[in-house]
């Protein structure tokens, strides 16, 4: 038995990891997909404030309150940025950390800093023109 801990992209929620986490409980495993905050079912709780760290917090939160040592940690896309930072925190609880078409960081690096200045751009403007709660 294995204990997994699944971390969503950037526009999802715990809910894309549906058919994974029935299919690991099924095989014997423990299985608990994370919901970051600000979206997917946690979209009531966007805000300015929400930073790369709020996101660790979810991660190394769910971590501990469901109290798992031996961790396979798989992250996919923008998650790929928190699962860096969490082995780094959290190196004696996971026992693996997986990377699903995700954003492996070098030092220095932010999510967005390997896209294209184009795609910087239109979000950057995005962002601005949104409303804020």
């Amino acid at each position: 038995m294995a204990n997994f801990v699944l971390v969503h992209g950037a526009w999802h929620g715990a809910w894309c990891w549906r058919h994974v986490t029935e299919a690991l409980i099924r095989a014997g495993h423990r299985a608990h997909a994370v919901t970051l905050t600000g979206l997917g079912d946690r979209a009531h709780l966007m805000s300015a404030s929400i930073t790369l760290e709020t996101h660790i917090a979810d991660v190394i939160g769910a971590i501990e309150a469901e109290e798992m040592a031996d961790v396979v940690l798989a992250v996919h896309s923008y998650a790929g940025m928190l699962g860096t930072a969490v082995a780094d925190r959290l190196t004696q609880r996971l026992s693996h950390l997986v990377y699903v078409d995700a954003v492996v960081p070098k030092p220095g690096e932010s999510w967005s800093s390997t896209h294209a200045s184009a795609t910087r751009e239109t979000r950057l403007a995005a962002a601005a023109a949104s409303p804020r709660p």
